[in-house]
This record gives structure tokens, C-alpha cells and sequence, in this order.
């Protein structure tokens, strides 16, 4: 797997990939699909974005995550957020984006990389928790545009600092 800075010309694909996950439901926040101009204003090119890395595999872009300042986020934070093709699946997407994503936030200066994941997005939990975030907030019973109340689990990695694999005793 082959990662690199996502450009404009990524917008399209990258779109497609996240639209699919949107109209899926039940993991992402996002509930509208968005055209290829919103992604890349969003996500590449926009006010927000400071970086966004993509994956590549046999010549196709099977995933994205990028690192936005969006509202008011504590001085040295930024969100991240992280998508892999759903179909076809393949694996080891996310775990391939994370260094270059951790490098940019460290040349960047920032002090902590923040994930928001909704309580129900099992798969979205366990990635952040195996990269080494660790969780400091959770936003309770935030409503879905039907109205479904979701809480949002927030966590958060200390950039900068080297991490040490747990060991089993």
C-alpha cells in the first residue's frame, strides 16, 4: 500500500468512497453525501484542512484521513478523520495512514490530534484506540438528522511522544 498527499484531482474518487460510507450509515457523523467540490473544500483544498494523506492499492484509492481545524478547537489541537472503502474491503488501510498523518501533525506543531467517534461505530473506536488514542470527553445523546440520539466518544493522541507496545504479563 502505497500513501501520499491527497490533490484535487483525489476529490472525486475520495468522494465516491465517503458518499458509500454515508449512505450506509451507522458509523460516520456525516449524514448527507457530498458532491466532489464539498469534499475537496472540506477535506484537500478548503479554509480547514491543514493535511489529508490518501491510500493507494493496485492503482485505486482505498482510503483517506485528513487533520482539520474546524470551529474552535483548543490552541494545538486538530480533528482527524479516517475512511476506508467499504467495497471492496481492504484491510490494513487505516493502520498504513496513521504515521503519515502523525508525521504532518508533528512538523505542523500540533500538541494533540482529537477523534470524535460516535459511541456506536465499534470499528471506529477499536482503529483509535489501537493507534493510541486515548479518551477525555464524551458528548452525550447527540441527535442524528432523524432524530436518534448518539453519544460521541471524543479521544485524543499526544503528539510527540514515543509509545511503547503493552506487553502481557
Amino acid at each position: 500500500m502505497h500513501v501520499r498527499r491527497a490533490v484535487a484531482a483525489d476529490a472525486e474518487e475520495l468522494c465516491g468512497l465517503l458518499n458509500e460510507i454515508i449512505l450506509a450509515g451507522g458509523t460516520t457523523a456525516l449524514e448527507t453525501p457530498l458532491t466532489a467540490a464539498e469534499f475537496a473544500d472540506w477535506f484537500i483544498d478548503g479554509e480547514f484542512p491543514l493535511v489529508c494523506h490518501v491510500a493507494e492499492h493496485d492503482r485505486s484509492l482505498v482510503g483517506f484521513q485528513s487533520l482539520s481545524v474546524h470551529g474552535d478547537p483548543p490552541k494545538g489541537y486538530a480533528d482527524i478523520a479516517t475512511f476506508a472503502r467499504m467495497s471492496p474491503r481492504i484491510s490494513g488501510a487505516g493502520s498504513a495512514l496513521f504515521p503519515a498523518t502523525r508525521a504532518a501533525a508533528e512538523a505542523l506543531g500540533l500538541k494533540f490530534i482529537n477523534a470524535t467517534i460516535r459511541a456506536d461505530n465499534i470499528g471506529g473506536l477499536a482503529y483509535y484506540a489501537k493507534m493510541g488514542f486515548e479518551p477525555y470527553d464524551r458528548l452525550v445523546q447527540v441527535p442524528l438528522l432523524d432524530g436518534t440520539p448518539v453519544d460521541r466518544i471524543k479521544k485524543r493522541f499526544r503528539v510527540g511522544v514515543e509509545r511503547r507496545p503493552t506487553s502481557s504479563v
